[in-house]
């Protein structure tokens, strides 16, 4: 029996390239390069039938360990809480009010980059906390 071991995950989108870059940014992954015979991603946009022109962009791991992000424009908008979402693990190895500062300290840059704070979620303390997030498009995320 064959183990899948490398998947990509996609999102639903109105603007799949702006999503794409905010994920790039919160992420460290990087813009794959245009398909071979283009000079640039635009190069590559302009090629397609207007229909299809920003209708999908991609980002990947750097280190080819993370799966690839791949985002779709749909015609409809976000209506309910995902059922699925992303944990940006942000406090690994750090236990009690450094856990929860490195938190904030991201949670403070993603803002900026355009994310919304939405609540902070405690389970067991302060060790098993969790910042529930917003992307740009409003798709739920978590600083864990």
């Amino acid at each position: 029996m064959a183990v899948i071991r490398k998947f990509q995950v996609t999102f639903d989108c109105a603007e799949p390239e702006r999503v794409a870059r905010f994920w790039c940014e919160v992420l460290g992954y990087e813009v794959p390069p245009p398909p071979e015979g283009f000079a640039s991603w635009d190069d590559f946009v302009r090629s397609l039938p207007p229909e299809r022109q920003d209708s999908a962009f991609a980002c990947v791991d750097p280190s080819g360990e993370g799966p690839r992000l791949f985002f779709q424009r749909v015609p409809e908008g976000k209506v309910v809480k995902n059922r699925v979402h992303l944990d940006v693990r942000v406090g690994t190895g750090l236990v009690g009010a450094e856990r929860l500062a490195a938190q904030e300290a991201e949670c403070t840059r993603l803002v900026a980059l355009g994310a919304e704070r939405v609540r902070l979620l405690v389970a067991d303390g302060v060790n098993e906390s969790c910042i529930v997030m917003r992307d740009v498009e409003g798709n739920e995320f978590c600083l864990d």
